[in-house]
């Protein structure tokens, strides 16, 4: 009888151990699942999927008009405003706090209190983000500065730059990373327009 319980005792000492020992082993293999770094590929798919799910293309790409409606040109895809588009004949006595805001057909220039702003050039070319380091994209991501350069203007609406700067460091990094790797356009897109040069 002593000797059933001894047996007995020793196995449940076993069966314990050996939980004990899976476990840990369990644990540490998802602790390193966590704090996998991902490859710069893994980033750059990242940065494409946020970039298509936020809408970055709906004010910096060029639209071409089909069966379903405007479309991005993905031809011109991110290249910003067309250098050589010219705007429409805009009314200034229309366009104030409680008047109209107004879009480009191709949605691509933005007309309001603040005078035209038109979508940057967010490509890898040197007339666009080319030159760009990642800390001037954080920051004109997150604090709203034009070529993300202290001591300059603000970026202009309708860039919605207030809301973005929640996203997480990571998720600029993989953005950044999308749009370095994308194909480079030569495009110098306008200058800002004040709301006193409007005509």
């Amino acid at each position: 009888m002593k000797t059933n319980r001894l047996l007995l005792g020793l196995l449940c000492i076993c069966v314990t151990l050996v939980s004990c020992q899976n476990s840990s082993k369990d644990y540490t293999a998802k602790v390193e699942d966590e704090i996998k770094v991902p490859t710069k590929e893994e980033k750059i798919r990242r940065g494409e999927y946020l970039v298509m799910t936020i809408g970055c293309d709906h004010c910096h790409t060029p639209k071409k008009m089909t069966d379903q409606g405007p479309v991005p040109d993905l031809d011109r895809w991110m290249m910003g405003h067309p250098a050589d588009a010219t705007l429409p004949k805009i009314d200034p006595s229309q366009i104030g706090p409680g008047k109209w805001l107004l879009f480009h057909g191709d949605l691509t220039a933005a007309v309001g209190p603040w005078g035209i702003s038109y979508g940057a050039n967010l490509t890898p070319h040197e007339t666009g983000i080319g030159n760009w380091s990642f800390e001037q994209f954080r920051k004109a991501m997150t604090e709203g500065k034009y070529k993300g350069m202290d001591g300059g203007r603000p970026i202009m609406p309708p860039m919605p730059w207030q809301s973005f700067k929640e996203l997480k460091g990571e998720d600029l990094r993989a953005i950044y990373e999308y749009l370095m790797s994308i194909k480079p356009i030569d495009n110098v897109v306008p200058a800002y327009t004040p709301p006193d040069r409007i005509q």
